[in-house]
């Protein structure tokens, strides 16, 4: 522990000293928003990178691979693809060029003054003050390694972490942000690589450890099966069950398993009365006298597999298929991994406030082409290894390690999916490991986190007090004070949101607020790069509708979000139910876009040419 807190102090310590040489190289306005527009190619790939990849992607995103399996390595792809490749190359480059031509320091900044609108720089600042729901899982996946590694309450951790973040992102500005960023992204880079090989190492190397994996969702159903019969035949039943029977009967017990897990007493009675009656239509038995029994005897002497086959059950009737392979088209499982968490995050990046700033921070075009290739082995990295070690991780639980065999990962972390990475890296990985890897979550979570509170609190001076007039002096001294009350404030809304965001929810928020972004600005901020008819009445449309659309789907219509806080879509159970709000929102956003600016009046045709052409 002493190591370990060593270790902290002189990484700290380090942080404090780029933050430092951040603020003592900001002069003005635009050193402390785009730091100077000089980047070097090596900072800003590493900036971007570290800023997209936090504790989201390893602890949130691994920890859902411990659950969907490898079908997540198709984020990897779309990541580099799209949030990578597409987003330099062609959007990038003109996002640089555009910022220049028009003196625009922040992403609202941006499209208010491509589009000539003031209510577009000011709406837009304020949808992005909403990104501290992304901010706070983000803190929560640190908080969460730091309460496993540290043994500490996670309200003590969260204040913690919160606490060291504030002080160098208001100190250094940009230029402290970025140059922390880099150092952090070189370190969480080593440290992923180191991650992957030890994995590897624990469950007997490439070869096997996938073998194993493919192999196991059928071999732990089959002796979770076999664990109920056994119980179920010593509960005192008058009909005892033969394999053929148990495993036709064992879909039902499961169900009751995970449907009555967290209900009232009533509720319970309801939920199982109507399963126990489904099976005894099916099975001819009378499932219900000796379900009692047959728990309290599998939780005495088949504890692992109790809780597998609850787990199981579920995913089983999710549309699950194994840890190798997809779900089930149209499943449950398949909505939730393709529409929400990799189109959700795959597409949204493009339209991401944080990230597109980066762009205006380089001096010229050849810097973006520089940094792709940087960019997409960072990307390759980091994501790929989380997904790999997550699904894995089953493997290690299940068949290696002799505190948890015959666990799957889920149940090892105790329900919780957002501990699956964390539990299998306190428990699989040697101690001086925990030490790069306690570093290499810091960084990931601190980049992409001083990143948001920088973008949250220039959307709040910059974007909405000094374009509503409230500020006479823009770009001047008593901005970059607002900025920095402004990032105070929206961090300690961050804190709050995160203390009481449900458990489980790291994964499910990153990709809805990646969707949300995308949803309201990308029509508007490609459009605004590419067509020179779009106009600001098509722009405005399109953000609102966006905006208002995705909210409307989040709140009353997707079930994977509503069913956190305990609600139900007004669709039921209907297959809309499952489709992510970016689904919808996104064509709605574009379409509205385009008609309403073919009917709208044009905007000024040299401002346009210039925007354009630059």
């Amino acid at each position: 522990m002493i190591t370990m807190i060593i270790v902290t102090i002189a990484y700290l310590l380090i942080l404090g000293f780029l933050g430092w040489i951040g603020y003592k190289q900001t002069k003005t306005a635009a050193d402390y928003l785009v730091a100077g527009r000089n980047t070097h190619p090596y900072i800003m790939a590493m900036s971007y990178g570290a800023t997209f990849i936090s504790t989201s992607a390893i602890i949130g995103f691994g920890g859902a691979a411990g659950i969907f399996g490898l079908g997540l390595l198709w984020l990897t792809f779309l990541n580099i693809f799209v949030g990578i490749f597409i987003a330099f190359i062609f959007l990038g480059k003109r996002t640089r060029s555009m910022g220049h031509h028009l003196d625009a320091h922040t992403f609202p900044e941006l499209l208010g003054k491509r589009y000539q609108s003031k209510f577009i720089q000011i709406f837009s600042g304020s949808i992005i003050l909403t990104m501290v729901l992304y901010a706070s899982v983000v803190l929560i996946g640190a908080a969460r390694y730091l309460q496993e590694t540290f043994q500490i309450g996670f309200d003590i951790s969260l204040f913690i972490f919160a606490l060291i973040i504030i002080i160098y992102v208001i100190a250094g500005g940009m230029k402290g942000v970025m140059y922390t960023d880099a150092f952090q992204g070189t370190i969480m880079f080593i440290g992923m690589l180191l991650l992957l090989f030890l994995t590897f190492s624990k469950v007997g190397g490439v070869k096997e450890g996938h073998e194993k994996l493919a192999e196991l969702n059928e071999k732990a159903y089959a002796e979770a099966v076999v664990a109920f019969k056994d119980a179920y035949n010593a509960s005192g039943a008058a009909v005892l069950l033969d394999d053929a029977k148990a495993l036709e009967l064992v879909p039902y017990f499961g169900k009751v398993l995970y449907q009555t897990k967290d209900k009232s007493d009533e509720d319970k009675k309801a939920i199982s009365g109507k399963i126990f009656q489904d099976a005894e239509t099916a099975t001819g038995i009378k499932l219900g006298e000796y379900f009692g029994p047959a728990v309290k005897l599998m939780g005495e002497q088949y504890k692992k597999n109790l809780g597998n086959l609850a787990a199981l059950s579920k995913f089983k009737d999710s549309g699950h298929q194994g840890w190798t392979k997809m779900p089930k088209g149209g499943s449950p499982f398949w909505w939730l991994l393709v529409s929400t968490i990799i189109m959700g995050v795959g597409i949204g990046v493009l339209a991401q406030p944080q990230l597109s700033v980066r762009f205006m921070t380089v001096k010229s075009k050849r810097e973006l082409n520089r940094a792709v290739l940087i960019g997409g082995i960072f990307i390759l990295v980091m994501t790929g290894v989380a997904f790999i070690v997550g699904a894995l991780s089953n493997v290690y639980f299940y068949d290696v390690n002799p505190n948890t065999k015959g666990m799957i990962s889920i149940i090892a972390a105790k329900g919780n999916g957002d501990l699956i990475i964390p539990t299998f890296l306190t428990s699989a990985l040697p101690s001086w490991f925990n030490y790069i890897f306690m570093l290499t979550l810091l960084s990931a979570a601190m980049s992409t986190l001083s990143s948001q509170f920088h973008a949250m609190g220039t959307a709040l001076s910059r974007d909405i007090f000094e374009t509503l007039g409230f500020v006479k002096e823009v770009g001047g001294k008593k901005s970059i004070v607002i900025t920095k009350v402004g990032i105070a404030v929206m961090l300690l809304i961050t804190v709050i949101i995160g203390y009481f965001l449900p458990e489980g929810y790291i994964a499910a928020g990153t990709a809805l607020f990646f969707g949300l972004c995308a949803a309201t600005f990308l029509p508007a901020y490609v459009g605004g790069l590419y067509w020179k008819r779009a106009t600001r009445t098509g722009a405005i449309a399109s953000i609102i509708t966006g905006f208002a659309v995705s909210l409307f789907w989040l709140l009353l219509v997707h079930v994977f979000t509503i069913s956190k806080w305990g609600g139900k879509s007004i669709f039921g159970k209907s297959v809309w139910s499952m489709v992510d709000p970016l689904l919808v929102a996104l064509p709605i956003s574009a379409v509205v876009y385009i008609v309403v600016s073919l009917f709208s009046k044009p905007l000024d045709k040299q401002h346009v040419d210039g925007c354009v052409k630059s």
